[in-house]
């Protein structure tokens, strides 16, 4: 049986740690390309900044969702999902061309966040019993 946490499951908990995770990543990595665009020569510089607005506004929207993962608010966990659904085939392609050392932690990391996610007690802290909103719907 999984514990809770002042009425928190664990699996909320987990989620929004691994949420957290990757929001950080996303966000270090864009604020690292936005720094080396501007230090740097890029080949592209539109390219470059969009790539690094990208990541910075991922990172922050990631941390947003994980902070609502972690509040059991309803709304953040269809953010969650979609996320490591689209995580899943990054985390793929990664591991296609060799680069396990990205790949392999990646998609580990979207299965424990899914699983987490779609547990029962999740399900309950976010839905409710019946599937109903939650208390914090």
């Amino acid at each position: 049986m999984i514990s809770q946490t002042a009425g928190r499951p664990a699996t909320l908990a987990v989620a929004a740690a691994v949420l957290a995770v990757e929001g950080v990543f996303a966000l270090v990595l864009g604020g690292y390309v936005a720094v080396e665009t501007l230090v740097g020569r890029p080949a592209d510089l539109t390219s470059a900044l969009v790539v690094a607005a990208f990541g910075v506004l991922l990172g922050l929207a990631l941390l947003w969702v994980a902070w609502g993962v972690w509040q059991a608010l309803r709304w953040s966990r269809g953010p969650g999902v979609v996320t490591q659904i689209f995580i899943v085939p990054v985390a793929i392609s990664l591991i296609g061309a060799g680069q396990y050392v990205y790949g392999v932690p990646l998609i580990a990391l979207a299965a424990v966040a899914l699983v987490a996610l779609l547990a029962p007690p999740s399900t309950h802290a976010l839905m409710g019993e019946d599937g109903s909103p939650g208390p914090r719907g």
